[in-house]
């Protein structure tokens, strides 16, 4: 199991509740959707590079014969 599954399973709704309160406490209810569309470009950019860099993989070059 990975880190990320044993956090996610460690909280719980009222924590969840707790950290959203916090979020807002701290970028305000206007700043909020801006953080999340920049947060979702950046996934979304991610992936793509991820994609393309999977897609083209370098060619071995064979050395010059003299």
């Amino acid at each position: 199991m990975t880190s990320l599954h044993i956090f996610l399973g460690l909280v719980g709704g009222s924590e969840w509740i707790f950290i959203i309160i916090i979020v807002v406490l701290l970028f305000g209810g206007k700043k909020i959707p801006e953080l999340m569309k920049g947060l979702g470009t950046g996934i979304k950019e991610f992936k793509n590079a991820a994609k393309d860099d999977t897609a083209v993989a370098p060619k071995k070059e064979e050395a010059p014969k003299e």
